[in-house]
């Protein structure tokens, strides 16, 4: 089932919400090993999940976490203009119809098929809430491996600067654009939704 925040969407349930920072948690802290907060042992929340902050949630019919992502607006600030302006050769983008990718979460509890299908149908979940709310491009920052896969999903999108390495990674920004064109896009390059995960609510009026 998917589930979206913002103003004017459906209301997200809290255990929904619960599920989906426990998750961040046991990914970026647990396997990842992050250096961000953590709030009562279990979930993983900073600065930037204030009230401006945007979620994309695929959750099972019981209201498990199955995969998420964060949206940011880049008018306000956000990770990319904050802590890694040195990963664009200009300045970070910066619009009311731009916002930032955050915090791409696949529950560790699934199969690498199941994460592969999660991912996919979270990847035309974000195009499609861009479409239906007029959001024309979205950045990112990525480690190599991942920035590469973003890169290849079909969709139009570009490196902002060269990759930098930080704290022993290699990061790297880019900029998504998206446009009408760009399901059928991704469905060429091989991104595969399942759509029983995309009923249940509306990507509009986020």
């Amino acid at each position: 089932m998917l589930h979206v925040t913002g103003s004017g969407a459906c209301p997200v349930p809290d255990a929904v919400m619960r599920a989906m920072f426990a998750a961040r948690k046991r990914v970026f802290v647990d396997l990842l090993k992050w250096d961000v907060p953590v709030l009562n042992g279990t979930y993983e929340v900073d600065q930037f999940d204030d009230a401006h902050a945007h979620y994309i949630i695929l959750a099972d019919r019981d209201g498990g976490h199955l995969g998420s992502a964060r949206l940011l607006p880049t008018t306000r600030p956000h990770i990319l203009d904050s802590f890694y302006p040195e990963l664009c050769e200009d300045a970070p983008p910066r619009a009311d119809d731009i916002f930032e990718v955050t915090r791409f979460c696949l529950d560790r509890s699934q199969t690498a098929q199941e994460r592969r299908t999660v991912r996919d149908t979270l990847v035309a979940a974000l195009a499609d809430h861009a479409l239906a709310n007029g959001i024309r491009g979205y950045s990112a920052i990525a480690e190599m491996g991942w920035l590469q896969q973003i890169l290849a999903f079909g969709w139009r999108c570009r490196p902002l600067g060269l990759p930098v390495p930080v704290d022993g990674k290699l990061l790297g920004a880019l900029a998504i654009d998206i446009d009408p064109d760009t399901p059928r896009r991704l469905a060429a390059a091989g991104i595969a939704p399942r759509p029983d995960l995309l009923e249940g609510k509306s990507l509009a009026a986020a």
